[in-house]
């Protein structure tokens, strides 16, 4: 998932993530990498929901895919 990941940020591509929040719900966000941060086990993104710069837990990504395909997880 990390390359595919540092495709997507390479391309500057939206990609729609499953992502399993703080309180254990999943969410749906479509988002744009800015920044992998493998030591800390995160990456920053652009959400197009909230409409901010968000940090996300690399391994509460459930599933990514490009907005355009399936998801692959």
């Amino acid at each position: 998932m990390i390359q595919e990941l540092r495709r997507y940020a390479a391309r500057q591509q939206a990609v729609e993530i499953i992502y399993l929040k703080k309180d254990g719900e999943a969410s749906r966000r479509t988002i744009r990498v800015v920044h992998i941060d493998e030591t800390k086990g995160s990456l920053k993104a652009y959400c197009y929901m909230r409409k901010a710069y968000r940090v996300f837990v690399l391994e509460n990504i459930l599933a990514i895919a490009p907005m355009s395909g399936h998801f692959a997880g």
